[in-house]
C-alpha cells in the first residue's frame, strides 16, 4: 500500500514538531518546512498527499504557497493559522484552502480533518468516471477529468472549490441547491458554521466568470432558496 505524505509547512518549530508525532501515530510520512519557499520546493520535488500551511511564514506567506501549489496540483490544503476571525476563514477557503484550523488547536482533531480531507480526496479519485462529459453552455466549456474552465476559448482559473461548485451546478441545470445542500456536497461535511462561505465562493465565482454586469448570468440567485445554473 502507498505511504502517504504529508507536507507541514510552519515557522514554529515546536508546532511542527506536535504534528509530526501525531501524524506519525496514524501512519503518515510527514515532510517539515520553515517557510514558504521550503514548501513550494518540496511540493515540485516530492509525491506529496495533503498540505498543511501556516498562513504567515517566512519569504512566502501561506495563500502565495496555496496559489503556486494550485496552478499545478489538487492535494488537499489545510491553513493552520492564529488568524481565527470568520473572515480570515473564508478569506482561507477562498484562496484554495480545503479546510481552516485556527491556533491554538487540539492535535487529535487536526488528525480527524486531516483523515477526513485525504478520505474525501481518495474516494473522488476512486469513484470518478473513466470519461466523465465534458460540460458546454453559453460559451463556457468544463473539463472535468482535466478540471479546466474556459468561456469562448479563454481559460479562467479557478480553485478546487469554486471548481466543484460550478460543475454541481452545471450538471443540473435549473435545479436550485440551497446554500446547505451546496456545502455539504461540495465540502462534504454538515452546514453547521462558516454560513458566508458559500455565498463568498458565488461572489468570487461570478467575478472570474465575467458576471459583474446584471445580464445573463451563468449562475442565478434564487431569492430565499439557493442558487442554480442558468446554461
Amino acid at each position: 500500500m502507498k505511504s502517504i505524505t504529508i507536507l507541514i509547512a510552519d515557522d514554529e518549530a515546536e508546532i511542527a514538531d506536535l504534528i509530526e508525532l501525531h501524524l506519525e501515530k496514524e501512519g503518515y510520512r510527514c515532510m517539515k518546512v520553515s517557510d514558504g519557499q521550503e514548501a513550494i520546493s518540496a511540493v515540485k520535488t516530492h509525491p506529496i498527499d495533503l498540505a498543511i500551511l501556516d498562513i504567515m511564514m517566512p519569504k512566502m506567506d501561506g495563500y502565495e504557497v496555496t496559489r503556486q501549489i494550485r496552478e499545478q496540483h489538487h492535494m488537499p490544503i489545510i491553513f493552520l493559522s492564529a488568524k481565527a476571525t470568520d473572515l480570515d476563514k473564508i478569506a482561507g477557503l477562498v484562496r484554495g484552502a480545503d479546510d481552516y484550523v485556527t491556533k491554538p488547536f487540539n492535535p487529535m482533531e487536526l488528525v480527524a480533518r486531516v483523515n477526513a480531507q485525504l478520505r474525501r480526496s481518495m474516494q473522488f479519485n476512486q469513484s470518478a468516471p473513466a470519461h466523465t462529459p465534458v460540460l458546454e453552455a453559453g460559451g463556457l466549456v468544463i473539463n472535468p477529468e482535466q478540471r479546466t474552465v474556459s468561456i469562448y476559448g479563454k481559460p479562467i482559473e479557478l480553485t478546487p472549490k469554486e471548481f466543484d461548485i460550478l460543475y454541481l451546478l452545471a450538471s443540473y441545470p435549473k435545479k436550485v441547491y440551497s446554500s446547505e445542500n451546496i456545502f455539504h456536497q461540495v465540502w462534504g461535511e454538515a452546514y453547521y458554521e462558516g454560513g458566508n462561505t458559500v455565498m463568498v465562493h458565488i461572489r468570487t465565482l461570478r467575478k472570474k466568470l465575467g458576471e459583474d454586469m446584471h445580464k445573463n448570468k451563468l449562475i442565478k440567485t434564487v431569492w430565499g432558496v439557493g442558487y442554480t445554473f442558468n446554461g
